[in-house]
């Protein structure tokens, strides 16, 4: 399967290119005959950019991402919704975009700094669990020996384990 860090950057290059040179002379000229029109018939098609200064609608050059000035000043040009003009658009979009970016960057710190928290508790829980079961261990152990003891004094075999000197 193809790495995804390859794939989105392709496909969007694809896709703008196809934007770029999807535009023929025929959509072109469909926008220049609303000349004279209102602000909502020439955005009816989404090729089309209107002018409040001039009062006309224009092709929207595709060819550079934002309409020159010399054709409609930023603040005058309107595409997609009359009452939005290019510049508020853009800062509106820019100031989301800068969100989503501090978000995700704050995310990502917090998902870090919790996870090497989380490892940090995670550790520690584990050796409080050891220390736990060795203290456990050790009275079973010690409880065995003093078990053992009792069995001894019991039936006499308290004395020295003739077996010892093999050990």
């Amino acid at each position: 399967m193809m790495d995804s860090r390859i794939v989105l950057p392709a496909l969007l290059l694809v896709l703008g290119l196809a934007t770029g040179f999807a535009q023929s002379p025929a959509t072109g000229k469909a926008c220049e005959t609303k000349n004279g029109t209102s602000c909502e018939e020439c955005l009816k098609n989404v090729t089309c950019l209107w002018c409040s200064k001039t009062k006309m609608c224009i092709t929207y050059p595709v060819n550079t991402i934002l309409p020159p000035h010399a054709l409609c000043p930023l603040n005058e040009a309107r595409w997609g919704l009359c009452w939005m003009n290019f510049q508020i658009l853009i800062i509106t979009l820019s100031v989301f975009g800068a969100i989503l970016i501090i978000a995700f960057m704050i995310c990502l710190f917090c998902c870090c700094k919790c996870e090497n928290f989380g490892s940090q508790r995670f550790e520690a829980k584990m050796q409080r669990q050891g220390d736990k079961m060795k203290t456990k261990q050790e009275e079973r152990r010690t409880e065995m020996t003093q078990r053992h003891d009792e069995i001894r004094k019991k039936y006499g075999l308290s004395g020295q384990n003739p077996y010892s000197k093999f050990a």
